[in-house]
């Protein structure tokens, strides 16, 4: 229990690069940025007695979470017309760098009776109600849903259960793919490096690079069909396991990484492992953030409203937001409203050859936890996530996201009436808190929500909720209008445009920043510029050997497929070590 309630720091070197524990990013205050401390929240919290949900304006409980999403959030599939399945994958990948997957665990494996009898005496549970008139379960003998409370440091035993309950998170608050390197210095050169040529450690199946598998059936791999499923992987995050988007680019990643060093060990056969693998590392990261900051939320935000509002530069060169004043850390908020990207996940899962034919389907609430499943048909994944649209960005859910989104693991699961209950076991504000937080606007009226949501769906709202502050902030964000230039709700744009600056700024280590230790070079960093998702998978990407240039969307008129040969790259030249004092080895690519 200890390990969740103290980090231990080591002295702080301010020209060391960054760490793996996230320690000492700011050197004012080491401790900040460290897995397991304490997370932002963007307004103070609102509870009802005993830290339960808060209840209604007049005192009455707020209407049941499934009651609410069912009314507001129908079900359908409608495919996008724009975007690829290759988006949300990669979403939840970066986003999973500053999560835990353990309440989800919990309440799947560890405490999955909550809707039986022992539930009622174990206070970790929270099970939701299904009522009577259940839209889908009035003809099923489903009354119940399975939930257990988000773990706190006050759950943990860290803090006193009197006190306001703080989230607590394993991973740290940076984007420095803690969930691919782990935040633990002693597990990383156990369980990840192979402390070889800068590597990772790895295995060699079917002429592919995997992370290395369990070998024992000792793992979170739950629904593995054993025997012909048997991989999942053992390394230092092995939450990496969980859904599809995590487990495919946890893949890449690792392998992107050894492609990586093994370039730079040929450029500088002088640098010893360390140096290799710890630049290696700074550039992965790097790769990653250059193309989720400036590929991917341009897409769902609008490029022109990030450069405004000083997310983005529209210069290639350097740029320096860094305030040693402000702590790194995320907002309780920010992970929380990005599950709205829930409404556009696309329910079935189609797989193609690489020729662009249909080879088969599966229903993706089916593939988590069943790493066994995806190494065995990454080759088809790989090739739907570029060619399927995603969810349309509306105001409809798929079904089975509404219905059985933990697959096998659950009778039932609506992944939205939970996320609506830890709305509220959150204690997060009523909805028009967040809107006077962002707009600066008083909301005194259903009417006044006009300015952000259509009047038919405003009427949806008055309908279900008796007052103005009874909604709640998810189910606000639900119905909102998509920012003009993007496809982001209101609220949410304002939400994860808050955490994006705050990430810039407090990040002492962020790649654009040319006064850190150890940083790029102005060429470096415009090699790092060149990155892009389908760079990316052409580099490692499963039989990958033609793709559209814009790979968030979908191929078209100018965005058609082309041969990986046509798609620019990153250069590792500018690596190049003077000291080395040995040309470029003859037929030696550099090229990512």
């Amino acid at each position: 229990m200890l390990r969740w309630c103290v980090n231990e720091v080591l002295p702080c070197n301010p020209y060391e690069g960054r760490r793996v524990d996230g320690s000492c990013n700011n050197l004012k205050y080491p401790n900040r940025g460290s897995a397991h401390t304490p997370i932002l929240r963007l307004l103070p919290p609102k509870y009802g007695k005993d830290f339960e949900p808060r209840r209604s304006k007049n005192g009455d409980p707020l209407p049941l979470p499934r009651q609410v999403r069912t009314s507001l959030m129908p079900e359908g599939n409608v495919p996008d017309n724009d975007i690829t399945q290759l988006l949300l994958h990669f979403w939840v990948f970066v986003v999973s760098d500053v999560l835990s997957v353990h309440d989800t665990v919990n309440y799947i494996r560890w405490k999955p009776y909550c809707c039986q009898e022992k539930g009622k005496t174990d206070n970790a549970c929270i099970p939701i109600k299904v009522p009577d008139d259940d839209p889908v379960h009035q003809f099923s003998s489903i009354r119940c849903m399975n939930l257990t409370r988000p773990e706190s440091f006050q759950s943990r035993g860290c803090l006193k259960n009197d006190t306001t309950p703080e989230r607590i998170t394993t991973a740290t608050p940076h984007f420095d793919l803690s969930h691919v390197y782990g935040n633990n210095m002693q597990v990383l050169n156990a369980k990840g490096r192979l402390l070889e040529k800068g590597l990772l450690k790895y295995e060699e199946f079917q002429g592919k690079i995997w992370p290395p598998s369990a070998k024992t059936k000792d793992h979170l791999c739950f629904l593995n069909e054993l025997p012909h499923e048997t991989r999942c992987h053992d390394i230092p995050e092995p939450g990496d396991n969980s859904v599809l988007g995590i487990n495919l680019f946890l893949i890449w990643t690792w392998r992107l990484h050894n492609r990586i060093a093994t370039q730079l060990g040929k450029l500088n056969p002088c640098w010893n492992d360390e140096r290799i693998f710890f630049q290696t590392r700074d550039i992965v990261i790097a790769i990653t953030n250059q193309i989720y900051y400036y590929e991917l939320m341009p897409v769902i935000m609008g490029y022109d409203n990030l450069v405004r509002d000083g997310v983005l530069s529209p210069y290639k060169g350097f740029r320096d937001l860094y305030d040693e004043e402000v702590f790194p850390q995320i907002s309780l908020e920010f992970p929380f409203v990005l599950r709205w990207a829930h409404t556009v996940q696309e329910g079935n899962l189609k797989m193609y050859d690489s020729d662009g034919t249909f080879v088969k389907e599966i229903k993706v609430v089916n593939l988590t936890l069943r790493t066994g499943y995806v190494a065995n048909n990454i080759d088809y994944i790989v090739q739907g996530a570029i060619r399927q649209p995603s969810g349309k960005f509306d105001h409809i859910v798929d079904r089975d996201v509404a219905e059985t989104i933990m697959g096998p693991h659950q009778a039932a699961s609506d992944v939205l009436t939970s996320d609506l209950t830890k709305n509220r076991y959150f204690g997060f504000p009523p909805y028009v808190k967040y809107r006077k937080y962002c707009s600066g606007k008083k909301y005194s009226s259903f009417d006044d929500l006009l300015d952000v949501i259509d009047p038919e769906r405003v009427e949806m709202l008055k309908n279900r909720y008796k007052h103005l502050e009874d909604i709640d902030l998810m189910a606000g964000i639900w119905l909102e209008k998509h920012v003009a230039g993007g496809r982001a709700p209101y609220t949410f744009y304002c939400i994860v445009v808050e955490q994006m600056i705050r990430t810039l700024v407090s990040d002492r280590h962020w790649y654009e920043r040319p006064n850190r230790p150890n940083a790029f070079t102005l060429d470096q960093l415009l090699e790092i510029r060149k990155a892009s998702i389908a760079q990316f998978l052409c580099a490692v990407g499963d039989k990958v050997t033609q793709i559209q240039p814009q790979a968030f969307y979908l191929p078209g008129p100018g965005n058609e497929m082309r041969s990986c040969d046509e798609i620019q790259k990153i250069n590792l030249w500018p690596w190049k070590d003077a000291s080395c004092k040995q040309d470029k080895p003859f037929g030696c690519s550099s090229n990512v």
